[in-house]
Formats: C-alpha cells, sequence, structure tokens
C-alpha cells in the first residue's frame, strides 16, 4: 500500500501548513477531498449509508492510536509527569465543588445522615471504573483517552458519541464549577453572591445574572493550561496541598463539636433515598477520567497510571466519606444548611470563623478541578481532531510549550461563554448522566477486549459472548428502570434480573477462553469486575430525573447532525488515505484495525465500483 505520509505522519501539503505557522484557512477545518468542492460534497452525501456502515464496523489498531494518530499532531506532548504528579492531578480533578455544594442538599432532603453510604455506592462504582480506565490506559498511553479506548474495541462511530458527550460534560461541569466559584469568593469576601454578579432584568431569570468574575477565572486557568503542563502540574500540586489541609482541618475540628445524637435517626427516607443520592453525589467523582488523558505526557505509564489513577480515587472516596460523616454529627440533618453546609454547621457550633477556611479550602478545591479539567478536555478533543471527526485544526501541538494550544483555548472559550449567561441550577441539572454514559461503555470495551480478538476468538465464542452480554445489559437496564418507575419497595422484579446478570456474566468466565491477557497491568477478576460496574452505572442511571435524559437526547441529536453532514466524511477520506479502509468480507474483518469497507449487496466495494 502506497503511503504518502511523511516520517512525522503528516503529508508534504501539511508541511506547508506547518511552515506557515497557525493559520485558519479552509484546508486548516475541512481539508478532506469529500469537501474540496461542492460536486464532491454532494456525492459523498450520496454515500453516506455505506460510509456510515464502514465507520460503525471499522476498529482501530493499539499501534495505530499510539503512533499514526497521535503523529497528527504534527509535535510530540513532552513526557514530563509522574505518579505522583497524577495522584495530585487526581485529587485536584475530584475534590471540589461537588463535596461542598452538594452535600447539604442530599443529606437534608434525601439521604440523611446515610448521605456517608450514599458517598460509598457512588465511590464503588468511580473505583471500578477506575480499574477499566487503568487497563486501557496502560496499553494506550494517549491523549484521547475513553476515545481511544472506545474506537480501538467498539469503533468510531460509538466512539464519537460517547466523545461528544464527555466534552458536554467539561464544559457544563466547568461552567457550574466557575459559577460556584464566584459564590464561595463572595463568602471569603463576606459579601452576597448578588454583589459580584451583573443583574439583566430583560433576560430570562436563568440567564438574567452575568458572571464576569467566572469567565476572569476561566481564563486565567486557560493562560496555565496552555502554557506548560509541567507547570500546571506544580501550580495543581501547591493548590491541592493546601485543599488537602484544608479538609483535614474541618475534618478534626468538626469531630471535636460532633454530637453522637445526630445519628439516631440514621437512614430517615430509607434506602431509595441512599441510592438517590448516590446517583446525584457521582457528580462529586466526575473528573478523574481526565488523568487517563495524560498517559501520552506520563514517563512511565505502566507504573505511574495505575498508581495515580487508583491512589487518587481512594484518597478521595475516604476524604469524601470522613467529610459527610463530620458534616452529620455536627448538626441534626434537618438543619443542614442545602447551599453553604459545612460554613453553617461551623457557626452552630460556634466557630463562625470556620467559615472563611471552608471557602477558602472551596476556592482551592474549584480552582484545581477547573484547572485539570481544562488539560483533560483539551486532550479529548485533540485526540478526536486527530482523527478528522472535528477540525484537524484542533489537533495542533506548540512546539514549544507542547500543549494542544487551540483545543484548550476552545474548549474554555465555551465554557466561559456558559458560565457568563447560565444560572448555576441550569448547569446542574445538565451533570452526570453523559459521565455515567461513558464508564458504562468503557466497562464494556474492556470485556470485548479481553474476549475477543481477531483470528484467535471463534465464531462460537463471539456468539456467546455477544449473548451474555446482551444480557448483561438487557438485565441491568430492567432493574434500573424497574427501581426508577416503582414507588414501593417490591423486589420481586429483583429476584429474576439480577440473578440473569449472574448467570450471563458466569456464562463469559466459564464457557468464553480470554482471547487477550494485558501485557503489563490489568483488571482483576474479569469479566466480574466490568459487569458490575456496567451494572452500577446502569442502576444509577435509572435514578436520574427525566429532564437530564431529554437534554442527554437532545446533545446527542446535536451530535448527529454534524456527524452524518460533517465529521462522518471527514473521518472517512482520512482512514481512506491512511489505509484504514482495507476491503473485507463482513463480521469477520470487524475488528484490529480492518473493516468491512463500503461492501455492496454483490459483493463489490464502493471504492471498486468507481
Amino acid at each position: 500500500m502506497k503511503n504518502t505520509m511523511g516520517v512525522d505522519g503528516v503529508t508534504g501539503e501539511d508541511e506547508g501548513l506547518r511552515r506557515r505557522g497557525c493559520s485558519c484557512g479552509k484546508d486548516d477545518f475541512l481539508p478532506e477531498e469529500s469537501f474540496k468542492s461542492w460536486g464532491n460534497y454532494v456525492q459523498a452525501l450520496k454515500e453516506t449509508p455505506n460510509r456510515f456502515m464502514n465507520r460503525v464496523l471499522t476498529r482501530s489498531l493499539d499501534s495505530t492510536e499510539l503512533h499514526e494518530i497521535k503523529a497528527r499532531s504534527q509535535h510530540e506532548m513532552k513526557k514530563n509527569l509522574s505518579w505522583w504528579d497524577l495522584i495530585w492531578f487526581g485529587i485536584g480533578a475530584v475534590i471540589g465543588s461537588g463535596i461542598f455544594v452538594l452535600t447539604g442538599l442530599q443529606a437534608q432532603q434525601v439521604s440523611g445522615p446515610a448521605v456517608v453510604l450514599s458517598f460509598v455506592v457512588s465511590g464503588v462504582s468511580a473505583m471500578l471504573s477506575v480499574f477499566c480506565y487503568t487497563e486501557f490506559a496502560v496499553e494506550i498511553p494517549v491523549a484521547g483517552g475513553s476515545f481511544a479506548y472506545l474506537r480501538v474495541e467498539l469503533g468510531d462511530f460509538i466512539a464519537y458519541i460517547a466523545a461528544g458527550n464527555i466534552l458536554l460534560e467539561y464544559v457544563i461541569g466547568g461552567a457550574a464549577v466557575a459559577r460556584s466559584w464566584t459564590s464561595y469568593f463572595a463568602t471569603l469576601c463576606n459579601h452576597d453572591s448578588d454583589d459580584f454578579v451583573i443583574i439583566v432584568h430583560s433576560m430570562p431569570n436563568d440567564y438574567s445574572k452575568l458572571d464576569p468574575i467566572a469567565v476572569v477565572v476561566v481564563c486565567v486557568i486557560c493562560v496555565l493550561a496552555v502554557l506548560s503542563t509541567k507547570g500546571s502540574s506544580r501550580f495543581n500540586y501547591i493548590a491541592s496541598i493546601i485543599h488537602v489541609i484544608v479538609i483535614l482541618f474541618i475534618i478534626i475540628a468538626g469531630f471535636t463539636k460532633a454530637d453522637s445524637k445526630n445519628y439516631s435517626n440514621f437512614a430517615p427516607f430509607g434506602v431509595r433515598g441512599i441510592f438517590k443520592s448516590s446517583a446525584v453525589l457521582f457528580f462529586a467523582y466526575v473528573g478523574f477520567d481526565a488523568v487517563s488523558t495524560m498517559a501520552e505526557e506520563t514517563k512511565n505509564p505502566a507504573r505511574d497510571i495505575p498508581i495515580g489513577l487508583v491512589g487518587s480515587m481512594a484518597i478521595t472516596t475516604a476524604a469524601y466519606c470522613l467529610l459527610s460523616v463530620v458534616l452529620c454529627l455536627m448538626q441534626p440533618y434537618p438543619k443542614i444548611d442545602k447551599d453553604a453546609p459545612f460554613s453553617v454547621a461551623f457557626e452552630a457550633v460556634g466557630m463562625s470563623w470556620a467559615k472563611y477556611v471552608v471557602a477558602a479550602g472551596a476556592l482551592k478545591g474549584m480552582t484545581t478541578v477547573l484547572l485539570v479539567g481544562a488539560v483533560g478536555q483539551a486532550r479529548y478533543l485533540t485526540h478526536i481532531a486527530r482523527t478528522h471527526m472535528l477540525p484537524p485544526w484542533l489537533a495542533q501541538v506548540h512546539p514549544k510549550t507542547g500543549t494542544p494550544i487551540n483545543a484548550t483555548i476552545v474548549m474554555l472559550i465555551a465554557t466561559a461563554i456558559i458560565a457568563f449567561f447560565t444560572d448555576l441550577k441550569i448547569l446542574a441539572d445538565l451533570l452526570s448522566i453523559s459521565t455515567l454514559f461513558i464508564f458504562l461503555l468503557v466497562a464494556l470495551a474492556l470485556i470485548v477486549r479481553r474476549y475477543y480478538v481477531s483470528g484467535e476468538t471463534s465464531t462460537t465464542d463471539r456468539d456467546k459472548l455477544i449473548t451474555c452480554l446482551i444480557l448483561i445489559l438487557g438485565s441491568s437496564t430492567a432493574t434500573a428502570t424497574y427501581w426508577g418507575v416503582s414507588e414501593n419497595n417490591d423486589w420481586v422484579a429483583y429476584v429474576i434480573t439480577m440473578p440473569i446478570w449472574f448467570l450471563a456474566t458466569a456464562g463469559i468466565a466459564v464457557f468464553i477462553k480470554q482471547a487477550r491477557k494485558p501485557k503489563v497491568w490489568g483488571v482483576p477478576l474479569v469479566p466480574w469486575l466490568p459487569s458490575l460496574s456496567i451494572a452500577i452505572n446502569i442502576f444509577l442511571l435509572g435514578s436520574i430525573d427525566g429532564a437530564s435524559f431529554k437534554r442527554f437526547g437532545i446533545w446527542t441529536c446535536v451530535l448527529l447532525l454534524y456527524y452524518f453532514f460533517f465529521g462522518l466524511h471527514a473521518s472517512y477520506d482520512t482512514a481512506k488515505e491512511s489505509g484504514e479502509n482495507r476491503i473485507g468480507d463482513g463480521w469477520k474483518r470487524v475488528e484490529e484495525g480492518q473493516s468491512v469497507s463500503t461492501v455492496t449487496a454483490s459483493g463489490v466495494s464502493l471504492d471498486e465500483a468507481k
């Protein structure tokens, strides 16, 4: 196969673009053959069904993601992160506004003192996802995170939908944290939060409070993220240490004012309240996946990533549980403030001065969340753009800083705009669902990776695997659906659905031979742990309100419109040029970078028909 790409993974035309620097011409955004003329574009649209099938059935190779796709950024990211950096990035990414904003509301109205169990449930789900992410990040250490993992195991189309939703979660989550930053800054200055916003009465209520401080904070974070990943790591390291000191102060000082009588009614809202809270509090764990996107900049991925990811999540879960216990021991749960729970709790026990310490700690935590989120979301966007599903201009890495400047700036501009206009309540309602969806897909992809390899897995084993996965997904969905729609505590349906999940997982473990062993570090107890991750993530999805699913559906429709009119044709042309679209014979070649090319019913490919 003739390959026109140079040693750096770019064509001669790309070299010309590199010499001119960062330009903003048409070829920087739509350089593919399908967009060279209107005639080409119309022809591409006519071929949409065949091209779509090609992209659905195409699987990338580990080596393709590690070398060819990465080379499309023109410059390497600098490998200067250790496991110590990753642990602090993980702590900085996760421990932020979630614990300070959501805990009070959940403890007061949904779960009571049993909110600690809600944090445990969410933490278990997050830890299971961490295990799945870790195996992928060690074997495919690239900036694309879950997008790259899903592209290898579940194909381009699933990876695109998943990545679009994780980018939405990053932008919305970052905007929510930036708005919260203003509120806690006002508390630190002994002001009301409305004193720092511009109120425009002519605008709708949910968009009438303009927040310039949130925009300034996002701009400062953008500068830090663009200049240097190592510099961002140092800043995050210092800020996280201060944050951990504040958390230790809250825990120690809080226990000195604890009253065990406040735990006399431990679970006033029952088991249902515990799980409802766990679905909402999952937001407090969002962010660790950003650490996996830094694998490309890690010195020793095989050692550093497992220690960094698992270590930071263990520390975070322990901190959350201790903080929630302290809060409910300091005050009876009905009196916990839903907006500033820890500040009000310290005032209630005669330590009014401590609210300033809490506010300072919250500000430090939210700053690091914004910084790590900015670093992570830019690397997701960079790797997506490397495949040309989004404009390749976004994939450029600056030769001096070694950071994806264009992707960082674009993502943070979107975050700043949304943070400037949109009320925190609207933003909070959009969170969690996309993240749970991604974690579910990554766990599913891990099972596929272990049990299905081209040339080794027989047709019989493949069919068994598909059947078992359908049963796992179906039984988990049925359990979550029944939990979501039923108002009573009947357990009859669970007697049916849960054994089906168990038997389907056991079927994979007993009757299907593992086709691939992890090269360096692997998730233990496969398929049980990833299957449990699938079940818990789906169960938590069943506890989320219907409005969030509507927004999820609307955003997915927007993604599909862009994909079918632009992303599909750009990625198809790029894959064809680089040789990814090899002619196959149907499902027998749907893996390991080999794809069903656009095969017609007569067995002749579209390329041959031309």
